[in-house]
């Protein structure tokens, strides 16, 4: 018996030993397309040259210094590009090992922003039902996963959510998506009054919503409804792009396409492709000038933090995304993603809806597609789907709790941005043989 503390001890997992492209090879020899990226992380997919030669370079020079000590290279360069993607010359980045630390330090960040404004009572962070924003108690705190959060219930902070922006659900017959977008950021306002303006330091959502939903987008102008709102009862606003920004979304911040600029964002997966463990949390100038010129300093810290290997893998995959133009590759390969679905998948029985941007991409599962009644949780979909998938030689990222945070189903998708459109057909080929395997009562 292994001496690894696996994930699931019941489950025998098979042991990657070579990457290639879009593919992963296993001990036995088998191919799986990786039609996820795992958990939308390899956006450049394996081995890629541009990358690991980086990350060699960067081994021969120096493999870590403590930031207590030492600023480096890599993170300085890596900061300035984030910051001009980003459209604020002033802004600074905050580099961690991943997502779950990236937003832990965002909802510090804004702690600390309302101490430094004399604003001790601003400490209550609003987040959204159905949501996902990691693993350590702060960032489950925030999150609106249920079955995540219930082992640590008593160990987390009982903040408010409201629903999540989730127009397959919610939007009322009588609606347009901007009358629904507009409705549901409307729950904000009242949230706010209702613990009071004075005690709320930030809102957070996921641009996308990725693992909890399935590549949920917002309706409308919901996001500059919530900026106005954000900006008139002086909250903060948190957006997660741990899973939907560097990119995926086609365009490197998702929130571009919805005409905001948050004042706090997160990036961790796609930032280091898989290559290095790393997050960022972004900042706002006037974030960072609050804090550094009252306080004196950010009461925060990873022994990890700006590591010169993983800023230096990150640094290439963001040049690399730059410029081979993969922003508007995922495009292109997005558009192309969404209509093989709608073809093969869009007369399924089961198949409720197919949804998302670029390259990242839904297909919620359910009972009946006439009254969307969703799958029970008992039926443990998500896991027989990954199984499946595997053994057609695929690799997606199915999750539960869609439909109200206990029943419901769907598969996440989230290939490679280097992807040719022959991997794209394969693997809407893949997909639509598993869920050909699949018993949905």
């Amino acid at each position: 018996m292994a001496n690894v503390f696996y994930r699931n001890p019941k489950h025998a997992y098979p042991e990657a030993v070579r990457g290639e492209g879009v593919y992963l090879f296993d001990a036995e020899g088998r191919q799986y397309l990786d039609g996820s990226g795992g958990a939308a992380v390899s956006c450049l997919g394996h081995a890629h040259p541009a990358v690991t030669a980086a990350i060699r370079e960067q081994l021969d020079k120096v493999a870590f210094a403590h930031t207590a000590f030492f600023t480096n290279e890599p993170q300085e360069a890596l900061a300035t590009r984030l910051a001009r993607l980003f459209g604020e010359p002033d802004a600074r980045v905050y580099f961690v090992s991943g997502g779950s630390e990236a937003n832990e330090t965002a909802i510090k960040m804004a702690r600390q922003y309302w101490l430094a404004m004399g604003r001790q009572d601003k400490h209550i962070v609003i987040s959204r039902q159905q949501s996902y924003h990691g693993n350590t108690l702060g960032a489950l705190s925030v999150t609106g996963h249920v079955k995540r959060r219930e082992p640590y219930q008593l160990l987390l902070q009982e903040w408010p959510r409201i629903e999540p922006c989730y127009a397959y659900r919610h939007q009322r017959p009588d609606e347009d998506l901007d009358a629904y977008g507009q409705r549901s950021a409307a729950a904000l306002e009242r949230t706010i009054l209702q613990y009071g303006p004075d005690r709320i330091a930030a809102f957070m959502a996921e641009t996308v919503v990725g693992a909890s939903l399935g590549a949920v987008t917002a309706a409308g102008a919901y996001f500059r409804h919530i900026r106005e709102i954000c900006d008139r009862y002086e909250v903060l606003l948190i957006l997660d792009e741990v899973m939907a920004g560097c990119a995926r979304t086609g365009s490197f911040f998702a929130f571009e396409q919805e005409d905001v600029t948050p004042d706090l964002v997160t990036l961790a997966k796609g930032l280091g492709a898989g290559y290095q463990p790393i997050g960022a949390t972004l900042a706002r100038g006037l974030v960072h000038e609050a804090i550094t010129q009252t306080l004196g300093s950010f009461t925060h810290g990873h022994t990890y933090v700006g590591h010169p290997m993983a800023c230096a893998a990150a640094l290439a995959v963001t040049r690399t995304i730059e410029e081979q133009g993969l922003v508007q590759r995922v495009q292109v390969l997005g558009q192309q993603l969404q209509a093989e679905l709608e073809n093969v998948l869009g007369e399924h029985p089961n198949v409720g809806e197919i949804r998302g941007r670029g390259l990242f991409r839904g297909v919620e599962l359910v009972r009946d597609r006439a009254s969307k009644a969703p799958v029970k949780a008992e039926l443990g979909l998500p896991g027989k789907i990954k199984d499946a998938a595997m053994a057609e030689g695929l690799i997606c990222y199915p999750g539960g709790g869609t439909a109200d945070g206990r029943d419901g189903a769907h598969v996440l998708l989230a290939p490679p941005y280097i992807c040719e459109p022959a991997h794209i057909s394969e693997l809407v080929e893949k997909l639509a043989r598993t869920l050909k395997r699949i018993p949905y009562d």
